[in-house]
């Protein structure tokens, strides 16, 4: 079953956070995910005014979390510590 991997940033620093940038993707390609929404236009109507609003979809719960934990990923996020702010919760999707 699909799974979401949803994400609230605010970048603080935005040329550290390129470094994330480039490194990210190499994590999500590998664990056969795809993007759905990536920081383009939006308003906030309740909670906390973040800045960006990221939604990947992955083939599953596993694989979205084995992206989290891959050693990719893990890199980009030490990338991005001190360049945003960010929460991020996986959540399986309901339809197959």
């Amino acid at each position: 079953m699909t799974a979401y991997w949803i994400a609230h940033v605010t970048v603080t620093d935005p040329a550290r956070y390129g470094d994330y940038q480039a490194l990210a993707p190499a994590a999500f390609a590998a664990h056969g995910a795809r993007f759905l929404a990536r920081g383009g236009p939006s308003q906030v109507l309740e909670g906390p005014s973040l800045t960006r609003h990221v939604v990947i979809e992955f083939p599953s719960l596993a694989a979205a979390k084995a992206c989290y934990d891959s050693a990719e990923y893990s890199l980009a996020r030490a990338k991005r510590a001190g360049a945003a702010e960010a929460q991020i919760v996986i959540v399986e999707g309901i339809l197959p």
